[in-house]
Formats: C-alpha cells, sequence, structure tokens
C-alpha cells in the first residue's frame, strides 16, 4: 500500500498492511525545534535547516528524509509555503543550538531574558528565559463581552493563536492565497504517495477562552449561556465561511481536515456533559457535515484531556478521527477506549506516553510501552501511530528513535 491508501483505509477500520504513522502533520503531533535538532544528529543526517513553523509552541516542520528515516506516512500541505531561505533567518536557541524563525515574526527581547510580541500597544505573548513557547498574555473580552461582534475578527487578530499563525495562515493575507493553496497542494500530491493534512482550527470552546480568559468563560457556560451563545455564533458564522474556502480550494486534492477544540483536562472535562451536548455538539455536528458534504476529507479532532464521557457526542457529531489520545488521563484507558469505540472512530495518537515514559524511561522500557499500544489499538485498523501530543525539548532522541522502532518491528511482524 502507499502511504496514503494505507492511511485512508486505517481511518475506514479497513484491512492494512502495517500501522501507519505520524510525525509533525498538525501542530499536536510534532516535536519541539531543540528536540528535532537532537534527533537530526542521532539519526545521523546532516544538513538542511531545523525551521520553526509554529513558533507559538516552537515546534519544527519536519524535514522529508526525517519523516522517511522514522516511516512516516502524512504530510502537511503548509509546508508547501515559506519554501524560500529568503522567507527565515537564523535564532540560537536556549541549549544553544540553531534553528530559523520566519522573517515575518520578530519578537523583542526584554531585559530580563525573555521574549515578547507586542501588537496594537499591548503584549499579547510572552516566553520566559530559557522557556520552550510563548504564553497568551491578552485577552480581549477579558472583562465583558462585546454588544455586538463587527469587530470580531479584529479581536480575534490580538489572540497570539492567529497573529502568529502557522504555515499555511500566515500567507492568507497574501493576494491570490486560495489560487497558491489549492496550486501548492496539487503539485505536492503529484509528488509523494504520502496523505495529506490541512490544519483548520475553527475551534469554538478554545475561542472563548481565548477572548474572555478561561476562568470566566468556564463560568459563563452555567452563568451567562446567552452570552456564549451568542459568541459562538458569531464564531461559526466566520468558520463557515472559511471552511466554505478551504474545501473549494482543496477538498478534491487534501484527505484530512484538522480541527481543533481541547475539551479535557487530566481529571475530567471542563465541563459537565449537558453543557457540551447543548452548547458545542450541535455546532460541531455542523462543522462536520460542512466538510463531509463539500468535500472528500476526512475530519480529525484535536481535544487533549479527559473526553471518555463525550466520546459518544463527538462519534455523533461526525469526527473521524480523534487526537491526541491522551491515555494518562482519567477513564482514558488504552483497553477501554479501543473496546468501546475503536470501531467507531479512529485513534490518531496515544502511542506513546509524552508525560511519563517517552521523557524519562530507558529506550527498552519506551520500546516495550510503544509495542504494547501498537498491540491495544492495531488490529483491525482505526489507529495511526504518533506520540501523545508534541515532543517536547528534555526528551532523549534515543527514545524517540526507539518509539519509532518499535512501529517498525510491530510491522515486520
Amino acid at each position: 500500500m502507499t502511504s496514503r491508501e494505507r492511511v485512508l483505509a486505517a481511518i475506514n477500520h479497513q484491512s492494512i498492511d502495517q500501522i501507519p504513522v505520524d510525525l509533525g502533520s498538525n501542530p499536536s503531533s510534532g516535536i519541539s525545534a531543540m528536540g528535532y535538532n537532537k534527533l537530526k544528529k542521532a539519526l545521523g543526517i546532516e544538513g538542511g535547516h531545523t525551521r520553526i513553523y509554529d513558533v507559538v509552541q516552537q515546534l519544527a516542520q519536519p524535514e522529508v528524509d526525517v519523516l522517511d528515516a522514522l516511516g512516516c506516512d502524512v504530510l502537511d500541505i503548509g509546508r508547501t509555503f515559506n519554501t524560500s531561505d529568503d522567507d527565515w533567518y537564523d535564532i540560537t536557541m536556549p541549549d544553544g543550538s540553531t534553528a530559523q524563525y520566519p522573517k515575518w515574526f520578530q519578537p523583542l527581547k526584554r531585559d530580563d531574558g525573555a521574549w515578547e510580541v507586542e501588537k496594537n500597544g499591548h503584549v499579547i505573548a510572552r516566553m520566559p528565559p530559557d522557556g520552550a513557547f510563548f504564553d497568551q498574555t491578552y485577552f480581549p473580552y477579558e472583562d465583558d463581552y462585546p454588544s455586538d461582534y463587527s469587530n470580531l475578527k479584529d479581536a480575534m487578530d490580538m489572540i497570539l493563536w492567529q497573529a502568529l499563525a502557522h504555515s499555511p495562515w500566515d500567507n492568507a493575507s497574501d493576494p491570490g492565497f486560495w489560487k497558491t493553496l489549492r496550486e501548492n497542494t496539487l503539485r505536492l500530491r503529484e509528488s509523494t504517495d504520502k496523505a495529506l493534512m490541512i490544519v483548520c482550527g475553527c475551534n469554538l470552546f478554545e475561542w472563548g477562552t481565548f477572548l474572555r480568559k478561561i476562568d470566566n468563560f468556564l463560568m459563563d457556560l452555567l452563568a451567562e449561556p446567552e452570552e456564549v451563545e451568542g459568541l459562538l455564533d458569531a464564531l461559526m458564522k466566520m468558520h463557515l465561511q472559511t471552511l466554505e474556502k478551504v474545501c473549494e480550494a482543496v477538498g478534491d486534492c487534501c484527505d484530512i481536515l484538522r480541527f481543533g477544540d481541547d475539551l479535557g483536562t487530566t481529571g475530567g472535562l471542563f465541563m459537565p456533559p449537558d453543557t457540551y451536548r447543548e452548547l458545542f455538539k450541535p455546532r460541531h455536528t455542523q462543522l462536520n457535515a460542512f466538510v463531509h458534504e463539500n468535500s472528500q476529507m476526512k475530519t480529525f479532532l484535536h481535544s487533549c484531556g479527559s473526553i471518555y464521557r463525550i466520546m459518544p457526542d463527538l462519534i455523533e457529531a461526525g469526527y473521524d478521527i480523534i487526537n491526541p489520545v491522551q491515555t494518562n488521563c482519567f477513564e482514558m484507558e488504552p483497553e477501554k477506549l479501543n473496546a468501546e469505540f475503536g470501531n467507531k472512530i479512529t485513534f490518531w495518537g496515544g502511542g506513546c506516553d509524552t508525560a511519563s515514559i517517552l521523557n524519562k524511561a530507558t529506550p527498552d522500557a519506551v520500546r516495550k510501552h510503544v509495542l504494547d499500544r501498537c498491540e491495544t489499538f492495531g488490529p483491525g485498523g482505526g489507529f495511526i501511530f504518533n506520540t501523545i501530543h508534541n515532543i517536547l525539548p528534555e526528551v532523549p532522541a534515543e527514545n524517540v528513535m526507539a518509539a519509532f522502532d518499535a512501529v517498525k518491528e510491530f510491522n515486520a511482524r
């Protein structure tokens, strides 16, 4: 099977020749730039560039030779933008290694060694000295909801996730962007047999937390549901307009569209299940239906945390794929998830615990852990191997290699 055939067959729970593998197809399945430099050295791969395409999370865009060495099957179509050396400049990271930032990203270094991003007179993002990612520092609706949403886009543009968007969205204001997006995707599809993904976000709950601040928005869910619904309706209008353009541009040549909306913590959901069903499920259903009715793309939801209690709702809402499958959370045991939902949705992740195994265990313990996860999730399709969220700077390169080598070992059986 080609990589694309393998990934799509796995999503469709069809017979596959081996478990598909992902690293870096989206900003919740990637690797930090510092970790990436260590991995390249361990793999013996010289040359190329460590390009930080997601500046908020400081994630590297994995190069094709690295992906091939690890046996990966998926590419992000955002990699077809910012391809010239002139689009990047060199930086030195906290561990002393070299990487590159996109030219448009020019953070300010403060006297205390922190890095900050200013926009319209506000500091909107900050990375502490020796930090590994930027934190949000400005919340446009922190004090109250607006009387109307005519300026919603302006408020969203003040949030680091949108103001510092990764490719391809850092090019979205360019003339002819949608035409270029289609041309780039068609060219990439012709040049590779890997499955293609576009990251589209369309967050709902998370945008509430970005705009209002998480403590306010969590209270709003119960105390001011009318205000919440007004914001969600305004967001839906914008999201559907974006999805219309995405489906028109690449709906026939991209394989997977990635949504995002973190709904859980390590100890449970952010909200009662009934609140999810009332406020968010109908809108998630509408987003999925639009993509499925207007494209060939499968829908992928990134949602961290303990989401077991709404898994049936997410399946009913139309998601084809769930990520990162955070099995170290309450009620998220891999055996239980696979037994109850493994034939109804695809698990993209859950392949290696990044909080206690990948970063702390020996390479042999990592190998055994990954083999066990492949045994649990692998049979019958419905599984794409990926670590539980991004690989962080402190993870030993030997452990990363042990994880991906274990999948190769399982596939060779």
